[in-house]
């Protein structure tokens, strides 16, 4: 699966609109295909299954943006958690009984065919330890402020290279809170800071100091992201 790829943050995003009454499953399908190209879970098209969930008491879905070190947004089994820490991103199905995980990776059915094949593996509970949108909007403040201070101190050169989610990965859907999309767009246009730093021309010392910075910014970006698409459920939460 190409790292760019937004597949799980537009199923989350969109699939979450269209289970809140904001837009309809053909309109959520669309946006998700029009990114990601012609979307398969398991052996159905991408309507027909999360038709199909919804009838099998689909509740909402989640996002999981994992690193190596940090699987944030997983709960397990270890087969689920490996698959989706490869790919850097899963998509959480929660139904009434029990949970789903949806891992993306190249459908490779015809050699003129591009699409994605969402993988279907079992999950485990919600994690309850992930950052409310406000915890999420502040971390990602304190850790922009820390990555300026840091990486001022160390000059080098870039290495160009694509951020983890693509320019689509803030993009949230109707019914989400303002401040939501606020805090996903910033987050996505910092995905683009987080890259492979040169390290070419630095002293060893340098060379820790951007690594540790990049580190945090990315835990702080992914865990805004997260929290951004679910929060459409938040204002339901705290009633």
């Amino acid at each position: 699966m190409r790292p760019e790829s937004p597949v799980c943050p537009l199923l989350v995003a969109w699939g979450n609109a269209w289970l809140t009454g904001h837009v309809g499953l053909d309109e959520a399908a669309d946006h998700v295909e029009a990114a990601a190209g012609p979307t398969v879970a398991g052996d159905l098209p991408l309507r027909k299954y999360l038709a199909n969930l919804r009838s099998e008491g689909l509740r909402e879905l989640r996002l999981a943006l994992p690193a190596p070190g940090d699987p944030l947004g997983l709960s397990g089994p270890a087969v689920f958690n490996s698959a989706a820490v490869d790919v850097g991103q899963a998509a959480i199905v929660v139904l009434q009984d029990r949970n789903l995980g949806l891992v993306p990776e190249p459908d490779l059915r015809g050699s003129s065919y591009v699409g994605v094949r969402l993988d279907v593996h079992d999950s485990g509970p919600v994690r309850h330890d992930l950052p409310s949108l406000a915890e999420a909007e502040r971390e990602l403040s304190s850790a922009i402020r820390s990555a300026t201070e840091a990486l001022t101190s160390v000059d080098g050169p870039a290495q160009e290279r694509p951020d983890r989610l693509g320019q689509h990965g803030g993009e949230l859907a109707p019914g989400y809170p303002a401040r939501a999309h606020r805090v996903s767009t910033l987050a996505a246009r910092l995905a683009g800071v987080v890259r492979l730093a040169d390290e070419r021309g630095l002293t060893s010392g340098q060379v820790a100091t951007r690594a540790v910075a990049l580190r945090e910014l990315d835990r702080a970006v992914r865990r805004a992201l997260v929290a951004a698409h679910h929060a459409i459920f938040e204002p339901l939460r705290s009633q």
